[in-house]
């Protein structure tokens, strides 16, 4: 342009006004030969202007022009000179996809497409696309032909003529004449072979939907049968080679490039399984090995190629068995592990980008649709469509979705679907990632009508549509439910009662009749507990959803609601604070022992917030003792000091519980712990803390009632076993040894009456029954056993150990740590029993000997009877008895010499170990992996039945439940018994090369 600078100036404004980026490169365009007769026209720039991109719509039109012949371009320049709707279409064409603009360039004249299809209202079907392929007799012509007819859908549909819904279902049509023209291209090659068979495709997903993407692969199942007097093995080789053939022509890249993927993985057995199968081999494969992910995948079957018979007749002979999908006995575990699939297989770099995959991204749309259809289509055929909008529409005319939920759904399914076609009709290239660049990001807010601030605008309109979608994803699952049972207004729809329990029990509620009079106790009324309830309610029934019984955590949770439902900051809690309303439903839904320590204090559920008061982390042991002590000095008398002191424990016991189970479940904002030692450390410091604090609390106050300030001798607890290790598990009695030393002045026998009287009465105490679990003292390791006295003095303690002691008893000793009582008399214990506990000449070979014979017929006489020894946490193959016996036989050997080793914890010894050089890095994390592991199992059966175990239970439920604790998703209690015995077998392999001295493993 050869205009003053002024002019220039002025152009050069009105480009940047009109959306133009690169000015300077516009004007060079609009002064080219080809545009002289629209260089002027200011109709022109505002057509620009109106583009996804000015630039690339201004490019595209100059290199359409210089391909047209001098005839052609006249034509096209008085047209767009005539036409609005016209010259609208091809800019915005050209504006928003490069591969269609090479395809113009490439085949000039095929820009009369643009008004194609006018006579039919705007909204082509197969026969229109059919008529429009025609002419296609080779792959190339076919993909050239691909090209035109996919012109005149982009044109309508960046120009708006088009909605989102009638253009997924016009490319869907395009692919089934397509499918149709490529068959018959392969029929034309191999007539032989199409004399021989009938051939039927069926298309899946998207195509079979009719809502395809504008780059996607077409899914598709190809059904075979044999002509009348053919061989089947002949036909179905046929029918094989012509569908292969098929796929070839659509899948193959040719100079103009390739049309899609004919998918056929979604046939039985997938890739692995014969491309082409008969009516009746399809049928008994479904009958017989046919996963739910595979019936969902059929609920878009559609019959589009090839003996439309034959297809109709594949699609009435599976859709029955559609629809009791529902019904299977593996139909919940199956859904949750697909759910859970999708996400796990996102890269991490590419989850916050992805428009299908990604957290409320079009794949929770569908996957809810589909999922609700699965268990309500049985019985209502309104909710049988392919088409996810249109069954969205279904669902909620039937009341199984809220009517402001379908239309907030539907609004953000089209907004992302609108994006992923904007997206891949650029380089028509198959891809759901947002793009990062600007100006992409900018091409495709444009395109969206976002014009002010585009890019900002579509960040802002995408997360918000995407939370919509998370957030609708859970709710359309369970707000209906609370519909059901709650009252509505006039002509609201609602799930009638069957529906309801239809949707519990696919959600995996086993007693789905009780689970809904929770609901409608939980839920009915119009006061504002009801009312937060129904808030809350729709999220807290996908969490119990998500656990192994989901009936146990509602049940759980009306317990607590009707427990705490009027005091005021119950409901509060669990509506404003982020943490406390998913840690409830996992403690709720997790086993028997959290929920039954939490329905006999409901107040702690306060410990689940994270406001004031809460918090899930142990509390140290200095204030523990502090408010033990200050609960016991407040009672009147021993009893209700130490139901005070109990009651404490029990708080404390649930604190411990609940943080165990999630931090093991893990939630939205916290994913699971992955250091299983850290938590298995935790526990075990958190309970032995509080029941050495339970113990030094129940003596304080046994010794204030009976003899006020003083006793007459010096008194103190060790402890023993777990509890003198500081891994003491939910289940386990306090293990300890009791020594007293009489005060200046007071005669022995009354000192031993005394110690006596003390232990009797904290044994009592803290034994009876009440709505605080029982703390059982068992005194067993003392001298002689339970045919000793169960208290002595220091010296009568020294005078036995010096010549009475068993190598055995020095063994128990290793684990000997005071817990209460005088300190300076604990200490002393332990300066007196470390000798014997780490020898200075180490073991002798006798006392090793005796300490394997022990094992052994600890190991032979111990095991329940028809226990699986392999899946005994405790006395099975690489058990604890096997890791710690282990640690502690190199303990007597070498602590003498090895201060590392003089700890009572088995882990700690364990490091120190493998740091003296005594066993190595390898063997030390065996040892390490299978104890971590097997107290986890033994932790996990207490909270799930809420009494000890040392094996895996046998219920279903119940092990389901110890799987999810473990890690283990649904379904998956095999694969957790497997890895079990895995870490169990390599442990017991250094056991019997360092304990048994078995020198080959």
């Amino acid at each position: 342009m050869t205009a003053a600078p002024g002019r220039r100036s002025s152009t050069f404004t009105r480009l940047l006004r009109h959306g133009f980026t690169d000015a300077s490169a516009a004007e060079r365009l609009l002064d080219s030969p080809e545009l002289a007769p629209l260089r002027d026209d200011p109709v022109l720039l505002e057509a620009l202007g109106g583009t996804a991109d000015p630039d690339l719509a201004l490019l595209g039109l100059v290199r359409l022009l210089e391909a047209q012949q001098s005839p052609g371009a006249r034509e096209l320049l008085d047209t767009l000179i005539s036409s609005k709707p016209l010259r609208d279409r091809l800019l915005g064409v050209l504006g928003a996809s490069t591969a269609l603009a090479d395809h113009l360039a490439r085949h000039p004249d095929d820009w009369q497409a643009l008004v194609m299809y006018e006579a039919y209202d705007l909204h082509p079907g197969v026969e229109e696309f059919e008529a429009g392929l025609a002419e296609a007799t080779d792959p190339v012509s076919l993909r050239v032909a691909y090209r035109r007819c996919l012109l005149s859908i982009a044109a309508r549909d960046v120009c708006g003529t088009t909605g989102l819904a009638e253009s997924a279902a016009e490319l869907a049509d395009l692919a089934t004449a397509t499918l149709r023209a490529a068959l018959g291209i392969a029929e034309a090659a191999a007539p032989e072979d199409a004399a021989l068979c009938r051939l039927a495709v069926i298309a899946m997903g998207k195509c079979g939907g009719h809502e395809l993407n504008y780059v996607s692969d077409v899914d598709v199942i190809f059904v075979g049968e044999a002509t009348e007097g053919t061989d089947e093995t002949k036909a179905l080789r046929a029918a094989t080679r012509l569908a292969s053939h098929m796929m070839r022509i659509c899948s193959e890249t040719t100079v103009e490039g390739s049309i899609w993927p004919v998918d056929a993985n979604l046939r039985p057995e997938g890739r692995n399984g014969p491309l082409v199968r008969t009516l009746s081999s399809h049928l008994a494969y479904y009958q017989r090995w046919a996963k739910t992910w595979e019936f969902q995948a059929l609920l878009k079957a559609r019959p589009v190629a090839g003996d439309l018979d034959l297809g109709a007749e594949y699609v009435a002979a599976v859709q029955p068995l559609v629809w009791k999908a529902a019904e299977r006995e593996n139909f919940v575990p199956d859904v949750q592990k697909m759910r859970r699939r999708v996400v796990e297989n996102i890269p991490v770099a590419e989850v916050d980008r992805q428009l299908k995959l990604g957290p409320g991204g079009l794949r929770d749309v569908e996957f809810a649709v589909q999922l609700l259809q699965l268990v309500h289509g049985r019985a209502d055929t309104s909710l049988r469509s392919g088409t996810t909008l249109d069954a969205l529409e279904a669902l909620a005319a039937g009341g199984y979705v809220g009517r402001a939920d379908a239309a907030q759904l539907d609004e953000a399914y089209r907004f992302l679907r609108s994006m992923e076609h904007r997206i891949q009709l650029f380089r028509l290239r198959r891809t759901h990632l947002v793009p990062e660049e600007e100006d992409e990001l900018r091409r495709i807010g444009r395109s969206l009508g976002l014009r002010t601030d585009p890019v900002a605008d579509l960040h802002r309109e995408w997360r918000r549509h995407a939370g919509v979608v998370r957030r609708l994803h859970e709710k359309i699952f369970y707000r209906p439910l609370l519909d059901a049972v709650a009252q509505l207004a006039t002509g609201e729809a609602r799930l009638s009662t069957e529906a309801a329990r239809e949707r519990m029990v696919a959600l995996g509620y086993a007693d789905p009749a009780s689970a809904l009079r929770h609901l409608e106790a939980l839920a009915s009324g119009v006061t504002r507990k009801a009312a937060i309830q129904r808030t809350l309610l729709p999220v807290l029934l996908g969490w119990f959803a998500d656990s192994a019984d989901p009936d146990a955590g509602l049940l759980n949770f009306r317990k607590v609601s009707d427990a705490l439902g009027k005091t005021p900051w119950y409901l509060r809690l669990l509506r404003d604070e982020g943490a406390a309303a998913q840690n409830l439903a996992r403690v709720l839904s997790a086993g028997r022992l959290a929920p039954d320590l939490l329905m006999r204090a409901p107040e702690a559920v306060a410990l689940l917030g994270d406001g004031d008061g809460g918090g899930l982390e142990p509390r140290p042991r200095a204030h523990l003792e502090q408010e033990m002590y200050a609960a016991v000095k407040r009672a009147d008398g021993a009893a209700q000091a130490v139901t005070a002191a109990r009651g404490v424990r029990r708080r404390e016991l649930f604190r411990t519980a609940a943080a165990d189970i999630v931090g093991s479940y893990g939630t939205e904002e916290q994913p699971a712990e992955a250091d299983q030692g850290a938590l298995v450390d935790r526990v075990g410091g958190a309970v032995s803390d509080l029941t050495a604090v339970t113990l030094a609390g129940t003596l304080r106050a046994v010794v204030r009632d009976g003899w006020g300030d003083e006793l007459p001798t010096r008194f103190a607890v060790i402890g023993m076993g777990r509890f003198g290790g500081h891994e003491l598990g939910y289940g386990s009695d306090a293990d300890v040894l009791f020594v007293h030393e009489p005060r200046d002045g007071v005669d022995e026998r009354e000192a031993s009456q005394a110690a006596n009287k003390v232990v009797s009465e904290m044994r009592r105490l803290l034994q009876i029954p009440s709505a605080d679990p029982p703390l059982l003292i068992d005194a067993d390791l003392r001298p002689e056993g339970k045919s000793g006295p169960l208290v002595r003095t220091l010296t009568s303690y020294a005078a036995y150990y010096r010549r009475w002691a068993l190598t055995w008893e020095s063994h128990a000793l290793l684990r000997a740590e005071p817990v209460a009582g005088d300190e300076g008399l604990g200490r002393r214990f332990i300066e007196l029993v470390d000798p014997l506990r780490y020898p200075a000449d180490g073991l002798a070979d006798e006392a090793v000997r005796e300490i394997r014979r022990l094992k052994a017929r600890m190991e032979s006489e111990r095991l329940p009877r028809g226990t699986d020894p392999k899946l005994h946490a405790k006395l099975g193959p690489g058990g604890l008895s096997d890791v710690e016996w282990t640690v502690q036989l190199m303990q007597l050997r070498h602590g003498s010499a090895e201060p590392g080793l003089r700890t009572t914890r088995t882990r700690e010894a364990l490091a120190a170990a493998r740091v003296a050089g005594l066993i190595t890095d390898e063997d030390a994390a065996t040892l390490d992996e299978a104890w971590v592991l097997a107290t986890r199992v033994r932790n996990a059966v207490m909270l799930v039945r809420g009494r000890a175990g040392d094996t895996f239970p046998t219920e279903p439920r119940e092990l389901a439940a110890v799987g999810r604790y473990l890690g283990y998703g649904p379904g998956h209690a095999g694969d957790m018994l497997d890895a079990y015995r895995r870490t169990a077998r390599r442990a017991r392999g250094v056991v019997e090369e360092l304990f048994y001295g078995i020198a080959e493993r």
